[in-house]
């Protein structure tokens, strides 16, 4: 009603934004969600505070959202020659360059102080490494064919802020955790890439869609295959049962479905692979809040 009630350029700009900031599209905050979530429950020994979980959720949702707005500050000037992107506010001159950069600077400094004020000094260190990878990862499509690498790096870094969070330190389970988590980012992110790989193509774009060529697929499998096999070995670790595995077992279902929807390496299908991956994270937590809450 508020909205509705907002003289039309009001509403305009407000939904410009959103679409700067994905609000409308909030798949990229759900695949960061769920590795943040398992990194949680499993410091948390299947109970972590309320407070962390509040806060990292909130920190997953800005710091996805200053991301975007980096992201098209970075391609504004090739965005306009890829389909997919070519509309975007920015890109569009709807909104100035350097508003998406203060939006940047404002989300990621909001971020930072509910780190500061709910946190450990550990989990604040490692916060400036997750700003650093957020802000440099757009870039990096302009000098290496491994941007999604960069973007794994970027979405996994949460895992260890999140564990140092909820148990005050690190382990060598964490950075299993962290491993697996880059490894799948690669995978379902190549799928995305191939949405868009004959644009990149003319534009000069690099991206491992474009580095993997025609062994894309197989390439993607390979890392599907070791995501699940150190998840698995992040269960042992964990004396995690039957139910994560069950979990971990429907995620590696969904992977096979994926591959299945890419086989023709089509623009539609690969995004829709690429979205399915969702719900492939989501059965990986559900798994190990289950299986954490009745043993």
């Amino acid at each position: 009603m508020l909205l509705h009630a907002m003289p039309e350029h009001v509403q305009s700009r407000l939904a410009d934004y959103a679409r700067l900031l994905r609000i409308d599209r909030p798949i990229g905050s759900l695949l960061l969600l769920w590795p943040t979530y398992w990194a949680l429950w499993l410091a948390g020994d299947g109970s972590p505070t309320v407070a962390n979980i509040v806060i990292f959720t909130l920190g997953v949702f800005f710091m996805r959202a200053a991301g975007c707005a980096i992201n098209d500050f970075a391609d504004r000037g090739w965005d306009r020659h890829v389909k997919r992107t070519m509309d975007r506010p920015l890109t569009a001159g709807r909104i100035k360059a350097w508003e998406a950069v203060a939006l940047f600077g404002a989300l990621c400094l909001l971020s930072f102080l509910m780190v500061v004020l709910f946190t450990n000094p550990l989990t604040l260190y490692l916060s400036f490494g997750g700003a650093l990878l957020a802000f440099i990862y757009p870039f990096m499509k302009r000098h290496t064919h491994l941007p999604q690498l960069f973007l794994g790096a970027a979405f996994s870094w949460a895992i260890p802020m999140a564990w140092a969070a909820e148990a005050g330190e690190l382990s060598q389970m964490t950075w299993l955790l962290f491993t697996a988590n880059v490894l799948w980012t690669v995978a379902y992110d190549t799928f995305y890439a191939m949405v868009d790989r004959d644009d990149d193509l003319k534009v000069g774009i690099k991206s491992t869609a474009i580095l993997f060529g025609d062994a894309d697929r197989a390439i993607i499998g390979v890392l599907q295959g070791l995501t699940v096999l150190i998840l698995a070995l992040v269960g042992h670790q964990a004396g995690l049962g039957v139910l994560y595995y069950l979990g971990l077992a429907a995620m590696a279902g969904l992977f096979l479905y994926q591959q299945y929807l890419a086989r023709d390496q089509q623009r539609a299908p690969c995004f829709k692979a690429f979205l399915n991956n969702n719900w492939a994270g989501l059965a990986v937590f559900i798994g190990l809040a289950l299986d954490m809450l009745v043993r």
